[in-house]
């Protein structure tokens, strides 16, 4: 399988190291033993290994196929041919053999004469045939470059798909890593105000009411941190699957991975009307259903060459062995050359009835086209609304953890100087747990919004060519520009603001 090269733009993710899983002694020794990924080499290992990706390459591969199929029916085929019969001495006589012409097209009597006094017999045969005019076939063999077209441009929406894919489960099991830690500092809370407020029982400056109310406490809090380390562990399984990672029996219950990297929050300022653009520029799923509606106007005129007549010429050099003698001067020799043509003067309608369907289909291409540009033009609101909520939500959280954390620290100072209650103390670290949670959903709701924004705006990956001859010629040509001023056919819009 032959390599292929993508360099990828990760933006809007900084890569500052890895965060060590917190929690117990079995689950960082299972992290020793597992393969690390930063956010750039989960992404490339996707490229190399995702199945996906893979199975659109060989997609690519078949059309390839197809293109030098159809365009052979253009070309010389050349033909040798060769018979040797031999007919037993006894029925060369015979009024059967005579009648029947010996055993058959390939049998004795090669030469048809019925007369052969030899019991064997041999042709040679080397027949060439051209096409010399077949509107149809013409027209295919350029139908076909537009499906070569076609399956690259699908293998680059693959390629933004999963790469967009990599980055949300990959920001994904970020969040979860780090809402472990939040749910386990909170049972860490939790646990150290149950002892506390069993040496204050203990001493009989509470009542045992305070002490219950801890526990009840503690116990509602440990669902929450099972959940999450559940969560963290689907999440890296997900992602294996998506990078293409095999299981490893050696492993067991070990994790299949380990990422490293943080969430983090980068701005990202582009006006909308500027990023709609981009989408339909750039976006390979526009330039796909370009070349669905080219190859689709070539399947018109496939059709329309049933109203044509085509010809073929054919020519060859024949050899023939002599009835009377088996010597090879004896055989007959000469050049064969033909011209044949034909021509549907009247075919009921069957031409006519290809030609409107394929129309129709031609038309079908069209409309898709159409509502594909306003689903770019969706898909680009949608992302650029949810990174406006996410980037409003974050902004909104910056100092909701800092007051949280400061309510807890009062809360329990006025609680040790007798001023405060234990509810108070355990609301204020609900709320601090809470406060935490929602600034890491926030910025993995950001981080995740960017890259479905860079795979809708075509500004998900920056491709080197180097595809190792991957990438057809064609589409690198103006017939390609998907952008606001022209139509599915390529002409330009009477009114380009539409």
């Amino acid at each position: 399988m032959r390599k292929f090269l993508v360099l990828v733009t990760a933006t809007g993710m900084l890569v500052r190291g890895s965060l060590a899983l917190a929690g117990s002694e079995q689950a960082s020794a299972n992290l020793r033993n597992a393969r690390r990924f930063t956010l750039d080499q989960a992404i490339i290992t996707a490229l190399q290994q995702n199945p996906d990706i893979l199975r659109t390459k060989q997609e690519i591969e078949r059309t390839k196929g197809v293109v030098l199929e159809i365009g052979a029916q253009a070309l010389p085929h050349v033909s040798p041919r060769a018979d040797l019969a031999w007919t037993d001495p006894n029925l060369r006589g015979s009024s059967f053999s005579s009648a029947t012409g010996g055993t058959g097209s390939t049998g004795g009597d090669l030469t048809g004469t019925g007369t052969s006094r030899t019991d064997t017999a041999y042709a040679i045969r080397i027949t060439g045939a051209q096409l010399v005019f077949n509107y149809s076939t013409f027209r295919s063999i350029r139908g076909t470059f537009f499906q070569r077209d076609s399956a690259y441009f699908a293998f680059r929406n693959t390629v933004d798909q999963v790469i967009a894919t990599v980055k949300t489960q990959f920001y994904q099991v970020i969040l979860n890593r780090a809402l472990i830690t939040v749910q386990e500092e909170s049972v860490g809370l939790l646990e150290s105000q149950l002892k506390d407020q069993q040496n204050r029982f203990e001493a009989g400056t509470v009542p045992r009411f305070n002490v219950l109310q801890a526990q009840v406490a503690l116990s509602n809090q440990l669902p929450n941190l099972i959940s999450a380390r559940n969560n963290y562990r689907i999440s890296e399984l997900q992602l294996s699957k998506t990078l293409g990672l095999d299981f490893d029996p050696l492993r067991g219950e070990g994790a299949p991975l380990e990422v490293m990297g943080e969430l983090t929050f980068v701005p990202r300022n582009i006006p909308l009307t500027q990023a709609i653009e981009l989408g339909k520029e750039r976006r390979p799923f526009l330039k796909q259903a370009r070349a669905n509606v080219l190859n689709a106007i070539e399947q018109v005129h496939v059709a329309l060459g049933g109203f044509l007549p085509n010809f073929t010429s054919s020519g060859g050099y024949e050899i023939f062995s002599s009835p009377l003698s088996t010597s090879w001067n004896d055989t007959s020799k000469g050049f064969v050359f033909g011209l044949t043509g034909n021509w549907a003067v009247w075919d009921s309608g069957e031409t006519y009835g290809r030609v409107k369907q394929q129309r129709a289909l031609l038309s079908e291409a069209k409309i898709t086209y159409d509502d594909d540009v306003r689903q770019v033009e969706l898909e680009v609101q949608q992302a650029y609304s949810n990174l406006q909520q996410n980037r409003e939500l974050i902004q909104s959280t910056e100092k909701t953890v800092e007051q949280a954390q400061e309510a807890e620290r009062l809360a329990k100072a006025r609680l040790d100087a007798g001023a405060g209650t234990q509810l108070d103390v355990l609301n204020s670290q609900v709320q601090l747990t809470t406060a935490q949670s929602t600034r890491l959903q926030a910025l993995f709701g950001y981080n995740s919004a960017l890259a479905e924004f860079d795979r809708v705006t075509g500004t998900q990956s920056t491709y080197t060519e180097s595809f190792d001859g991957i990438a057809p010629r064609g589409t690198r040509s103006r017939i390609y520009d998907t952008g606001s001023g022209t139509t599915a056919t390529r002409k330009r819009r009477e009114n380009s603001s539409k």
